[in-house]
């Protein structure tokens, strides 16, 4: 049995996963910017070591998927602009030593990719890319079996691809990155701004926008039309570059999928020179389990299979 922690900017997951992929128990805590990373580990250990005890399972090992940039070979914390107590501490060390078993770490977006590739949509394919679509744009990269990783193993940012330099300011210092202009959050920053007369004390979600526009709601259409040419010209971006077997989809804007597949699917097709039929274009089938489940494959990965992802 595996201990499973999935790390976000405002939630920590714990969870105990199976060698078949199936999340036994599971726990939400939240993430606490304002925690040191001790409290938030105790708060994580405490958990787990709760899970542990309800079940009677042992535990074999830790994989854990996290937030922002991670060394995945050390274990090491760069600059979490989310958790900015947490710059240069050590995941793997701090809870393999508590726990007294091997732990592994890799970015959020790499260990969901994991978890498809291995378990879900993914599986049986050799190149996966896995898009996940929320608060921001994260994307995780296999090939051929493994994880691509960058220069000394940093995580590519596919949602940090420019998409339009007169676009808007993004939090990494560029402007017009594809997170600034298809996230969750710039969706209903748009709704807003083009909102008349503009109301400050109601600011819609992606959720909500994407409700409305079902509903036949015009200006919330043309945010949804928005949205879906940006995710298109995303997608289109990464298909060009890495032409994988398949690109998953997920996170919580894509959980209104039927209003963006068409276009995003429609601009994918039309580069004359990528053979774009050989890829296919899908949605995440590991639901809200995707996080536990690829943070565990992480560990899996890491200490039991014969292809290295190191």
């Amino acid at each position: 049995m595996v201990g499973a922690i999935d790390i976000g900017g405002t939630k920590i997951a714990v969870g105990l996963v199976d060698p078949m992929g199936r999340v036994v128990v599971k726990q939400e805590i939240p993430t606490g910017a304002e925690k040191s990373f001790d409290e938030a580990m105790d708060g994580t250990i405490q958990a787990l070591s709760g899970q542990l005890r309800s079940t009677g399972c042992q535990l074999d090992g830790i994989g854990i998927g996290c937030t922002g940039p991670v060394d995945p070979l050390t274990g090491v914390l760069g600059d979490v602009n989310t958790l900015p107590l947490w710059t240069g501490r050590n995941l793997v060390e701090h809870l393999s030593r508590h726990f007294g078993v091997s732990a592994a770490v890799e970015n959020d977006a790499d260990a969901v990719a994991l978890g498809e590739a291995l378990c879900g949509a993914g599986k049986g394919k050799e190149s996966v890319v896995c898009i996940t679509v929320g608060t921001g744009i994260g994307g995780g990269v296999m090939l051929n079996g493994q994880v691509y990783r960058g220069v000394k193993g940093n995580h590519p940012e596919l949602g940090h691809q420019i998409i339009d330099t007169s676009g808007p300011q993004c939090t990494c210092g560029q402007r017009g990155c594809w997170e600034s202009l298809a996230s969750g959050p710039a969706m209903a920053l748009w709704m807003q701004e083009n909102t008349t007369p503009r109301d400050e004390s109601k600011v819609l979600t992606a959720k909500e926008i994407c409700g409305l526009a079902q509903a036949g709601d015009g200006l919330a259409m043309r945010a949804v039309q928005r949205e879906a040419r940006y995710l298109a010209i995303g997608v289109a971006n990464v298909m060009a570059c890495f032409l994988p077997e398949i690109v998953l989809l997920g996170g919580s804007v894509m959980k209104s999928a039927q209003l963006f597949l068409p276009q995003i699917r429609a601009m994918a097709g039309g580069c004359q020179i990528v053979p774009s039929h050989l890829c296919e274009i899908a949605l995440v089938s590991l639901g809200d389990d995707a996080g536990l489940i690829g943070a565990a494959q992480v560990w899996y990965q890491r200490f039991q299979n014969t292809r290295s992802l190191l």
